[in-house]
């Protein structure tokens, strides 16, 4: 534990390398977007009222994220998690088969609000040592444990360390939270989720709860198990690297607001049907050949975003359809159109084995399209985009977010936070900023974009 420690409560701004603070911006960037679409939801807006109702105490000082209200640290990360994981467009991690920002994030937050830090330095470099501890953390729990658990599980971990470096917690309460968050960290059963489409999703803010916690609870004293994902021999070599291996700079980037596993089918179709130019009214069938988790998002006819973001064949069929998917390609309002369910309704998947074997590392598809004229178009094995080895260009990257912000915040907003993300370093007091992400917002004052790539 003791290069652990030192590195939760050593780390500074000026270790960490450009390319590093780069990564993080662009994350931080990228979250916020991604939490102003999902604020929208009705998970979203359960999970905020629930905070404000259940997490409000005397001298509750931690703002949710774009609600505006104060609430206690862990329910600020509560909701703050369940917001961003509300629509599934944030960054992940091959290996950890799951998201690490969206929980760090609120995590951070609400330590610096409620223990007054107003270093933007500090607050990037936390962000960091958020991402560092939750994506080794979930390696270590795939490691060591057989089932595959969501991402609540080890983001946890990152919160808690979080937690010890703005509280100050020395190595042997260090050491408790850590052991206190793995212990109580939700260890959900990812698949059910997969199978069964609903709010719980990937656990990320419930993770983001039990981690706050656990660091003021061994502030005060409490006691937890040795984590054996931190400290357990097996797992040694994911831990001798930190400080000198930026797993932060591993995350890929989604372009579209749907579950990871999806994203080759939709790219493989959206590239098909461009290159040739074609009307959906033109293909009579879709065949994707994919490996065995994606297919495993088989709702066709999706009730609720929750269901459209968890599904193949729904966003593979909308962005032939309509060329193109965002946040509202995935909300309530979206599921009647007839063309969609026709092509979703008829698409047919096969399980590959070479895609099989190379996931989680890679996740590829291969689309056929069959026209009505008898042609068949075929794509070659396609990865999701935003891949860590080829990364989507900064503007992209920006481009989103303004699609996700501006129709809700109002270009002025949306383009103040950018900056001040953009520029975040020591010299960057966050106050501004915390202000500007945690402010309620109105009504859209114009229809959503729809995210063209």
């Amino acid at each position: 534990m003791a290069a652990f420690d030192d590195f939760v409560h050593g780390l500074t701004y000026e270790d960490l390398p450009e390319a590093v603070r780069g990564h993080a911006r662009r994350w931080l960037l990228d979250l916020v977007g991604v939490a102003v679409g999902g604020r929208r939801t009705q998970l979203a807006q359960i999970i905020c009222d629930h905070a404000a109702e259940h997490f409000c105490t005397e001298g509750s000082s931690a703002r949710m994220l774009f609600d505006g209200r104060s609430v206690s640290p862990a329910g600020a990360a509560l909701a703050g998690g369940m917001t961003i994981d509300a629509l599934d467009g944030h960054d992940g991690h091959k290996l950890t088969k799951g998201h690490v920002g969206c929980g760090v994030l609120p995590a951070c937050l609400a330590f610096a609000e409620t223990q007054r830090q107003d270093d933007g330095g500090e607050f990037l470099t936390a962000l960091v040592l958020g991402y560092e501890i939750g994506t080794r953390a979930g390696i270590a729990l795939h490691r060591t444990a057989p089932d595959y658990h969501s991402s609540g599980a080890w983001v946890t971990i990152a919160a808690a360390a979080i937690g010890a470096r703005y509280l100050g917690l020395g190595p042997a309460a260090t050491r408790e939270a850590i052991g206190i968050a793995e212990y109580h960290g939700p260890r959900s059963q990812m698949m059910r989720c997969i199978d069964w489409p609903t709010m719980v999703k990937d656990g990320s803010g419930w993770g983001a709860m039990a981690g706050v916690s656990a660091a003021f609870l061994a502030e005060a004293g409490f006691t937890g198990a040795p984590a054996v994902t931190v400290e357990g021999d097996e797992v040694a070599d994911l831990w001798s690297d930190l400080g000198s291996n930026w797993r932060i700079c591993e995350q890929y980037y989604k372009p579209y607001p749907v579950c990871r596993w999806a994203q080759p089918a939709v790219k493989a179709a959206l590239d098909l049907s461009r290159e040739h130019g074609l009307a959906s009214e033109q293909i009579e069938r879709v065949e994707v050949a994919t490996f065995h988790q994606a297919i495993r998002l088989a709702v066709r006819r999706p009730l609720t975003t929750e269901q459209a973001q968890y599904s193949t064949s729904f966003p593979t069929a909308v962005v032939l359809v309509r060329g193109g998917l965002g946040p509202r390609d995935v909300s309530e309002d979206a599921f009647a159109d007839p063309e969609v369910m026709r092509l979703s309704d008829g698409m047919s998947f096969t399980e590959e084995q070479g895609f099989n074997e190379a996931f989680p590392a890679r996740r590829l598809a291969r689309v056929s399209l069959v026209l009505s004229d008898g042609r068949r178009l075929t794509s070659p094995p396609t990865e999701a985009p935003g891949d860590p080895e080829r990364p989507a260009a900064h503007e992209e990257v920006r481009r989103k977010y303004q699609d996700m912000t501006v129709p809700s915040l109002g270009p002025e907003r949306s383009a103040e936070i950018a900056r001040l993300v953009e520029g975040l370093g020591p010299e960057t007091a966050l106050g501004q900023l915390l202000d500007l992400v945690t402010d309620g917002i109105g009504a859209p004052c114009q229809p959503s974009h729809r995210i063209e790539h």
